[in-house]
């Protein structure tokens, strides 16, 4: 029986660690929550986020002021899908989504989808190799390939607003 044997881009993805399986979360009942926010009561607020950020809350403000001042109109509302994901902040523009933000312990997570068009147009621009294998090893979705970012240091923070200029002007 023969198999393909995995591209360079499916290797990389696979070295990387899954964000989602890194640093302490939230736990609920059995349940534990993605984000560091996991009380479906309570809405994070500013001086909670920052203090669970640490010194990522000045990169989570950078970005979202640039989000902002980029793509506005938009809107910024916190929401909470569940007890596994917990509660994440979305960044829209009108009717289209520009990216998830999600809280963890002294970093945060970018959750953003990428057409088609996107996922071609991202090769064009300087991102990381890294990132490019992990657009690359997504699957593909009607909606687009999803991605989740983590941000921990400026120079993600650089390639998370390269994308975002990729994906809205694609």
């Amino acid at each position: 029986m023969s198999s393909e044997a995995p591209s360079r881009a499916e290797q990389r993805a696979s070295q990387l660690k899954p964000s989602t399986l890194e640093g302490p979360r939230t736990r609920i009942g059995d349940a534990v929550a993605l984000s560091a926010f996991g009380d479906k009561s309570r809405e994070p607020n500013s001086a909670e986020l920052h203090q669970v950020l640490g010194r990522s809350g000045a990169r989570w403000d950078e970005l979202t002021a640039f989000i902002e001042s980029t793509y506005s109109p938009l809107s910024v509302s916190w929401g909470f899908a569940d007890a596994k994901w917990g509660w994440s902040l979305r960044l829209k523009q009108r009717k289209r989504t520009v990216m998830y933000l999600t809280p963890c312990e002294r970093h945060f997570l970018v959750g953003i989808v990428l057409g088609e068009k996107a996922v071609q147009a991202a090769h064009a621009v300087p991102l990381d190799k890294s990132l490019l294998a992990l657009i690359d090893a997504a699957p593909k979705y009607p909606e687009g390939r999803g991605v989740r970012i983590e941000v921990r240091v400026k120079s993600d923070v650089e390639s998370v607003k390269q994308l975002a200029a990729v994906k809205m002007a694609n």
